[in-house]
């Protein structure tokens, strides 16, 4: 079984002046970027925390509300 895919919603702040990247499937986790692709690839970074630590808690992660194509 794969990783569960997690959309994102990348969007300007203007309060912060960037952009902003969150999860919805996943409360409290979001990144910030000077560009929406940075603000991506910190999301993933900070995707894998947010997991990593849910795990460690022993939660169980959130399903995805993206069903990907088989």
């Amino acid at each position: 079984m794969s990783a569960p895919h997690y959309p994102l919603e990348v969007f300007w702040d203007e309060g912060s002046a960037a952009f902003i990247c969150i999860a919805p499937d996943l409360p409290g986790c979001s990144a910030v970027g000077d560009t929406p692709e940075e603000a991506v690839r910190e999301m993933k970074i900070a995707m894998r925390l947010w997991l990593s630590a849910a795990q460690s808690m022993g939660r169980s992660l959130p399903a995805s509300s993206v069903r990907l194509a088989a």
